[in-house]
């Protein structure tokens, strides 16, 4: 580990890039991308059976946007920036100056194991900062991959790619880094903060939890079925914003399973659990673990198992109750449980007496349904009447909310992110205000007009 301490004191007198020299490393990490475009996708495909389609339209496609998104902003984001000063500052200019934490940890997950740690890196190098990047090992092509990549762009002082699985990510949390970027799971995510905390070093965590999708009677059943259907099982169901269980209104329950039953034969075939686009579990002991769940509820379409490819074929349950250990835990995978509820104040009690959710989808056409539920429900981010898009544009921040996580992230808020904001006053020597200093006569008098 002497080699990790050596490559951290090395970035940590790193000198920050101008904005331009930072524009250029991206321009170059982009064309670096395209040149290992094909090695991404066939990494993705071993490591997580993910189709071309899938793989470039939420990975690298993403990526791409990012870095575009944040070439033409940059200069703007990173100027000083004049404030107002008030009438007791007289004389005096405000601004806030943008300035990189220093050296950023950004420990990346396995289910999106390229977007999820090229998406913050871009993040960190457009501010300034000098990046120790370490992806999971759940993915080693992936991560091989992204190592070739970061390794063709930038010296080891500026960024650099660290692998290994557990203990390489231990040692790193002992080091006192300026800031860290996690994504994955809440129980890791609680043991990355207790870490920072010994070195009060501030932390993004992107994590998890359970995540509804509400769909009431006024909805559009057809098109709902089809684009939950996408958002649970795209990636097989590995995705942290995926809808985690249904929650469907007992009047159109039926049509509404009738028609998702349909989407998932229209998409993957009669057998999903071969079938070429559709994804597998990361490990025999996630699959393990998600095969357990079969057998809570009732099983409306799915349950086949590719045991030698590690696939569940996209799994519907009915008949769950919170009791369930289908409930008790974000699934991760391609089984949705469906709930019921009779009234939108129920659906509303459920959630809320339960962590905060990453993610909320709610399928309705009443602006008064879409109004109450965004007024009286706390999560990360979602949609109205879609699922996982709100995490593809730059414009909107990504982030969870309680133990869905902190901070957030994509466009302008991942630079925001990993800058710190200087606050600098500059006064003038033209004149002085005695008032202000001990000896003044009348002192008193004078600050509390100024200040009542």
């Amino acid at each position: 580990m002497d080699k990790l301490t050596a490559l951290f004191q090395k970035q940590k007198v790193f000198q920050k890039p101008a904005v331009q020299e930072r524009i250029r490393i991206l321009q170059d990490l982009k064309a670096a991308i395209k040149q290992h475009e094909k090695d991404i996708l066939q990494a993705l495909a071993h490591d997580l059976h993910k189709s071309e389609q899938e793989a470039y339209t939420t990975e690298i496609g993403i990526v791409y946007e990012e870095i575009n998104h944040t070439l033409k902003h940059l200069h703007k984001w990173a100027k000083p920036t004049r404030v107002k000063t008030p009438l007791t500052h007289i004389g005096s200019k405000s601004m806030i100056i943008k300035e990189p934490y220093g050296s950023v940890l950004i420990i990346a997950p396995w289910n999106y194991p390229f977007q999820l740690a090229l998406s913050p890196l871009v993040g960190a190098i457009s501010a300034g900062n000098a990046v120790i990047l370490k992806p999971s090992e759940l993915t080693p092509a992936v991560s091989q991959v992204i190592s070739t990549i970061i390794k063709h762009v930038f010296q080891e002082d500026h960024a650099a790619v660290v692998e290994g699985g557990v203990d390489v990510s231990t040692e790193l949390l002992k080091l006192p880094f300026d800031y860290i970027f996690f994504t994955g799971s809440v129980a890791v995510g609680k043991v990355v903060m207790e870490a920072a905390a010994k070195h009060l070093t501030p932390v993004t965590l992107e994590l998890g939890g359970k995540s509804p999708s509400i769909v009431m009677p006024d909805a559009d059943i057809k098109l709902a079925a089809k684009r939950i259907t996408f958002g649970k099982f795209t990636n097989a169901g590995q995705t942290c914003i995926a809808p985690d269980y249904l929650l469907v209104h007992e009047s159109i329950k039926e049509e509404l399973l009738r028609e998702m039953t349909a989407c998932i034969r229209d998409f993957y075939g009669e057998h999903p659990e071969t079938h070429p686009h559709f994804g597998k579990n990361v490990s025999q002991r996630h699959f393990d673990r998600l095969t357990q769940f079969l057998s809570n509820g009732t099983i409306v379409t799915g349950g086949q198992r590719n045991e030698q490819e590690l696939k569940i074929a996209p799994t519907i349950l009915d008949h769950i109750t919170w009791d369930d250990p289908v409930m008790q835990e974000e699934i991760f995978g391609p089984i949705l449980p469906v709930m019921t509820f009779d009234s939108l104040h129920e659906a509303v009690h459920m959630i809320k007496a339960r962590p905060k959710p990453l993610a909320l989808y709610l399928f309705t056409t009443n602006k008064e349904t879409e109004t109450y539920i965004l007024d009286n429900l706390s999560f990360g981010g979602g949609c109205i009447n879609d699922t996982l898009m709100h995490v593809a544009t730059p414009y909107l921040p990504f982030g969870g909310v309680g133990e869905s996580g902190m901070g957030r992230y994509h466009g302008k808020d991942s630079f925001f992110t990993f800058t710190h904001e200087k606050s600098v006053l500059r006064q003038t020597n033209r004149f002085d205000f005695s008032f202000r200093y001990p000896n003044a006569k009348n002192g008193l008098d004078l600050v509390r007009k100024f200040l009542k």
